[in-house]
């Protein structure tokens, strides 16, 4: 009986852990803090703030100069696939991600040394934490101190408003409506460091937290919760099971509508923004936002179509569901549809081959905004078999070995059976894969450049 009687409260403290809420957490973090404004400092990154405001400063010199070339050659993002998931509905894993889960969690940067061992090279993470620990003292003078009492300010009031508003009920409501596989013991991170110079912000998450810039003096807190909130949909979209991610995949697949896959490639962007930037915003606010809830026309239009029913099943604590997704799909039919004629939507989805880099740095100029992308540089029986079970959209670029290239890609699709293409001539030719549901797009590139078929890129 004892034994029983153990395993009896065993039973009833892990349904109590199950269902308790989980910990948000408010903090700052300077050695991620550090890394990002090196990474801003990047060649490859746009203008920003934080350039500016260093080449303004007395640190523009030589010395800080050649540690941001050398951050720029360090290799410290690796990749990896859960290969048992649906094509593109599981975020693959990251070593940058994994670098900031612990540059998050470690005291100084000297602790992260210690904690990331592992995830890269050796010679890589220390180079990294030597070009950290020489611009830590940049970054607190241009950065961290100058902005101190006011950021810290912007802190308090964030841990307050998570504790008044009652944040994590949303964040529970987004794990019934996604049905995802998260355990509330863990505790849930929202991690901001210091931005002068701009009122805007971007956010991303990752594991367990969620990470946004802070913009100096920002006030609108309950639109900056919300797209805190935003990111975490993702994570609870991502972290669904691999039952619940082959069921939803057959219930897209399943649906006769042609615009089935566009609709999918949009859905969890579109739900994140209606869920977060919608509902969310709305208990927040006291009132829902009429302004723009996204900055794609894509999303936002679809995040706002689709509210009503995102809005019915999260008061109902509903799970989505195969008639959610038929529904969401006959939105997208009734209202959208034209949208798969069009290459800014179609081409934020792309797996692209092409045989020279010219193609990608092209493409990526034409087309900036990606969800989801992938590419080879060599057109090959292999790469073709490759990008035929990639569901998305399908570019293919010719520009060496025209006559060879294009009888290889014609073989390798049977929609392209009956083509005869001119390999002498410039040309784009687009035709629908019926199987998946998806565009594929040749450009035969002879004379003139690939930016100049891009302009006159037309779909049927």
């Amino acid at each position: 009986m004892k034994k029983a009687g153990t395993l009896l409260l065993l039973f009833f403290t892990l349904i109590k852990a199950g269902a308790q809420a989980p910990d948000f957490q408010i903090k700052f973090s300077e050695p991620l803090g550090v890394f990002e404004f090196v990474d801003y400092l990047s060649a490859n990154a746009p203008d920003n703030p934080y350039k500016t405001l260093f080449t303004n400063s007395k640190f523009n010199q030589q010395k800080y100069k050649d540690l941001v070339a050398a951050y720029d050659k360090l290799n410290i993002d690796y990749d990896y696939e859960y290969t048992a998931y649906p094509y593109g509905q599981k975020i693959g894993g990251s070593t940058h991600s994994l670098l900031k889960k612990w540059l998050i969690k470690s005291a100084s940067i000297q602790d992260f040394k210690f904690n990331a061992l592992g995830i890269i090279p050796n010679a890589d993470l220390f180079s990294l934490v030597n070009i950290l620990n020489e611009f830590e003292p940049v970054y607190q003078q241009l950065m961290y101190v100058p902005n101190k009492d006011v950021f810290e300010h912007q802190l308090q009031v964030l841990k307050n408003l998570v504790a008044a508003k009652n944040i994590q009920s949303y964040f529970m409501t987004g794990e019934k409506f996604y049905h995802s596989a998260w355990d509330n013991t863990i505790p849930f991170q929202l991690v901001f460091y210091p931005l002068p110079g701009t009122k805007h912000f971007t956010a991303t998450a990752f594991y367990d937290n969620a990470v946004s810039a802070l913009p100096v003096g920002f006030t609108n807190y309950n639109k900056l919760l919300s797209v805190m909130l935003h990111e975490t949909f993702h994570l609870l979209y991502d972290e669904q099971s691999l039952v619940l991610k082959h069921d939803i995949e057959k219930w897209f697949t399943s649906n006769p509508s042609k615009n089935s896959r566009y609709a999918f490639l949009l859905m969890n962007e579109a739900l994140a923004t209606s869920l977060g930037n919608g509902y969310v915003y709305g208990k927040l606010n006291g009132a829902e936002d009429t302004a723009t809830w996204y900055n794609r026309k894509y999303t936002n239009l679809m995040a706002k179509k689709i509210y009503p029913m995102v809005k019915d099943y999260a008061e109902q604590q509903k799970a989505i569901d195969k008639s959610f997704v038929d529904n969401y799909i006959k939105i997208y039919d009734d209202n959208f549809s034209s949208w798969v004629t069009e290459t800014d939507n179609i081409m934020t989805d792309r797996y692209v081959v092409a045989d020279t880099s010219d193609a990608f740095n092209a493409i990526d100029q034409k087309f900036p905004y990606r969800s989801m992308s992938q590419s080879d540089d060599n057109i090959s029986v292999v790469t073709m078999e490759k990008m035929k079970q990639a569901p998305i959209t399908k570019v293919v670029v010719v520009s060496k070995n025209n006559g060879a290239s294009l009888q290889l890609v014609k073989h390798s699709f049977k929609e392209l059976a009956g083509w005869n293409p001119d390999s002498e001539s410039d040309f784009n030719y687009c035709v629908w894969i019926a199987e998946d549901k998806t565009y594929l797009i040749i450009i035969n590139a002879v004379r003139q450049p690939i930016a100049s078929h891009l302009e006159t890129l037309k779909l049927n």
